[in-house]
C-alpha cells in the first residue's frame, strides 16, 4: 500500500497540525465532568452582541443561497472604518486566510519567511506548506527583536510576520520602533503586521502609550499588509471571519488565490453588524481590562511570574514543566493552554474570562500549587 506521506510535498511532510485549545465537549467525554470553563482560546467571554444575534436570525432565510463572493457590504464598512479603498481588502475565513494567501502569492520553494521565536504557530505552517524556508529570529524579552529581524533579511526574503501584540506572549511594539523597522525594510519584502488583538491593545484603559494602528501607514509603505479579525474582541470566533489590508496590487494577487465564497453569509452579516455595535465592543474591552488586572493580582499573590500582556490572554509560569498543572486544571474543569510547543515549557496561557471564571481559575491554581 502506498504511503501518502511519501508522496506529499516536502514542506507538508515536516508539518504537524495546528493544535487548538481543547473543546469543552471533549473534556466532558474524557473525564465525565460538567460545569467546565474554557480559558484556552482567547475568545470573548461575552460572546456576540445583540445586533449580531438579531442579524443572524434574519439571515437564516437566505441560507439556501450562496453568499456574496466579494463581500461587498462588509468591505464597505471595513473601508469606511480604516479610510481605505475596497480594492485594498482581502476577506478571509478568519485572519489566518490572508496570512496564508500572502505566502502562497509571494513565496516559492527556497524563499525565506522571517518571524520571531514564540510567535503565532500559523506562521511556520503556512511557510512550510508553500515550500518556503522559515527563518526564526531570537526573541527579546519574550517579544520581537526588530533589529535581529532586519539583520536576517536576505535577497531571498519575501515575507516578515510581526504580531502586535504577539500571541502567546502578549508582548507589543510601540509606533516609533515599528515604523522605524518598516522604514528600513527593503521593498522586496512584505511586512505582515498581525493585529488580531488590536481592539484590546489600543484601549486607553490598557495604558499602552505609543501602541500603533499600523493600518494608518498603508499609504506610506506599499510593502505593508495588516491583518485583523472578528474572532477576538468582536466575539465571532465560531463564524471565522477576518481580513487583510494592503496595497491594491497585493490584494489583487491574494484575491486570485482566495477560494470562492470563503466567507459564509452568516459571517459576512455578523461581522458587518459587529462593526456597528460600539457599545458591545466597549463592554468587551472593559471586561478584559478588569479581568486582566484580576489575573495579574492573583498571580502576584501566588508568587507566580507572568509576562505582561496587551491582549485578552496572559502567559504565567507555573513550574519547570507546566503540563502537570495543566492536567490538574483539566480535572478541576478548567481548560487553559499549555505553550510548550512555543518553546515555553513552564508557562500556561490563560484567556481572560468573566470575573467568576477568573476567580475559579486562580483558586484552582492556588490549590494545585499549594
Amino acid at each position: 500500500m502506498n504511503r501518502f506521506e511519501d508522496q506529499a510535498v516536502p514542506g507538508v511532510r515536516r508539518l504537524r497540525p495546528y493544535q487548538p485549545g481543547k473543546p469543552i465537549e471533549e473534556l466532558e467525554r474524557e473525564l465525565g465532568i460538567r460545569n467546565i470553563i474554557k480559558l484556552a482560546s482567547n475568545e470573548n467571554p461575552l460572546g456576540p452582541g445583540e445586533r449580531v444575534r438579531d442579524v443572524l436570525v434574519a439571515q437564516f432565510e437566505e441560507l439556501a443561497r450562496y453568499p456574496d463572493g466579494n463581500g461587498f457590504a462588509l468591505k464597505q464598512r471595513i473601508a469606511a472604518r480604516h479610510g481605505v479603498d475596497m480594492a485594498q481588502i482581502t476577506l478571509g475565513n478568519g485572519s489566518s486566510d490572508p496570512l496564508e494567501f500572502v505566502v502562497r502569492a509571494l513565496v516559492q520553494p527556497g524563499d525565506e519567511v522571517i518571524f520571531s521565536a514564540h510567535a503565532f504557530a500559523m506562521y511556520p505552517i503556512v511557510t512550510r506548506a508553500a515550500g518556503g524556508t522559515p527563518v526564526v529570529t531570537p526573541a527579546r524579552d519574550w517579544g520581537h527583536d526588530l533589529d535581529a529581524m532586519l539583520a536576517a533579511v536576505t535577497p531571498r526574503t519575501r515575507v516578515i510576520f510581526i504580531a502586535n501584540p504577539n500571541n502567546p506572549t502578549g508582548t507589543w511594539l510601540d509606533a516609533r520602533h515599528l515604523r522605524g523597522f518598516l522604514e528600513g525594510l527593503p521593498g522586496h519584502v512584505v511586512a505582515v503586521v498581525d493585529e488580531a488583538y488590536f481592539e484590546y491593545a489600543s484601549a486607553p484603559a490598557m495604558g499602552l502609550d505609543g501602541y500603533p494602528d499600523a493600518t494608518r501607514w498603508l499609504a506610506d509603505f506599499p510593502n505593508l499588509m495588516v491583518t485583523r479579525t472578528f474572532s477576538k474582541a468582536f466575539g465571532l470566533a465560531g463564524l471565522r471571519v477576518g481580513y487583510g489590508l494592503s496595497h491594491p496590487d497585493l490584494a489583487d494577487l491574494m484575491n486570485r488565490i482566495r477560494p470562492p465564497f470563503n466567507v459564509n453569509s452568516l459571517a459576512l452579516a455578523a461581522a458587518a453588524a459587529a462593526l456597528d455595535d460600539e457599545a458591545h465592543l466597549a463592554e468587551s474591552i472593559a471586561v478584559n481590562v478588569a479581568g486582566m488586572r484580576q489575573l495579574e493580582a492573583g498571580f502576584r499573590s501566588l508568587g507566580l511570574d507572568y509576562i505582561p500582556s496587551a491582549g485578552n490572554f496572559i502567559s504565567v509560569r507555573v513550574a519547570d514543566s507546566a503540563l502537570p498543572v495543566y492536567e490538574a486544571l483539566l480535572r478541576a474543569g478548567i481548560i487553559v493552554r499549555p505553550v510548550e510547543n512555543y518553546d515555553m515549557p513552564g508557562y500556561l496561557r490563560i484567556t481572560v474570562g468573566l470575573e467568576n471564571e477568573n476567580r475559579r481559575c486562580l483558586d484552582a491554581l492556588a490549590s494545585i500549587l499549594a
